[in-house]
């Protein structure tokens, strides 16, 4: 429990005393509309169906009808990567797992095919845009004091849209990020643009870049 607490702490400085670009962060850590959980390593199989366990739990708790922004956050701290390319490698390799161990279909709202710009990752039947974080990450605002994946359930993006506030948001974003390293991600790219799955390291891809995951269908 020290241990966790200890790690929530450097979180919070990660996110709120570094002034972190994402103001959807900002804004669930200092609201504290996340859940944080700690697992043992990125590689292990008992992990990925840990971690389904706990994210089927946030799903069954969250209010969908909520306006708030909340994250499911999955930290490993004994994992390293000594390059962003060993990181999406774990990365990609931990979400096939959580795939296959998956008992649901994939969400219906979005696309399957990594390739196709209306992609988004579905865990139990929803969609979530995955934001992978490590030290090594060449991306300052990436660089999370342990090797970290969030989920953000892709509604709440479609929220933002629907609230007509999504372009806002996603300018101040930018230019927070720009300030922080003189430039934005450039794999940045909205969503019905380019497939999200470029993303999700946050390593910057070029166009021959293959995407390490093909979706399973599910027999009923």
């Amino acid at each position: 429990m020290k241990r966790y607490k200890l790690i929530v702490e450097e979180y919070k400085d990660y996110i709120l005393t570094a002034k972190h670009p994402c103001v959807m962060a900002n804004s669930v850590f200092s609201m504290n509309n996340y859940r944080l959980i700690l697992y043992e390593s990125i590689k292990n199989d008992d992990c990925a169906q840990k971690l389904l366990n706990n994210l089927e739990t946030f799903l069954n708790q969250y209010d969908f009808d909520s306006k708030e922004f909340k994250s499911f956050i999955a930290v490993f701290p004994n994992d390293l990567f000594d390059t962003e390319l060993d990181f999406e490698r774990g990365l990609w390799n931990f979400l096939n797992k959580l795939q296959v161990f998956d008992d649901c279909e994939w969400d219906s709202s979005v696309s399957d095919d990594p390739y196709d710009p209306n992609f988004s990752f579905s865990l139990k039947g929803k969609a979530f845009y995955i934001v992978g974080l490590h030290p090594q990450s060449s991306r300052i605002a990436r660089q999370s004091p342990y090797t970290t994946i969030v989920f953000n359930l892709h509604g709440q993006f479609e929220r933002l849209r629907d609230m007509g506030i999504y372009k806002q948001v996603k300018k101040i974003i930018r230019k927070r990020d720009k300030k922080l390293q003189g430039s934005i991600n450039p794999v940045l790219k909205d969503f019905g643009k380019d497939s999200e799955a470029k993303q999700y390291s946050g390593r910057q891809v070029d166009s021959n870049w293959r995407c390490p995951f093909h979706s399973m269908s599910k027999v009923s």
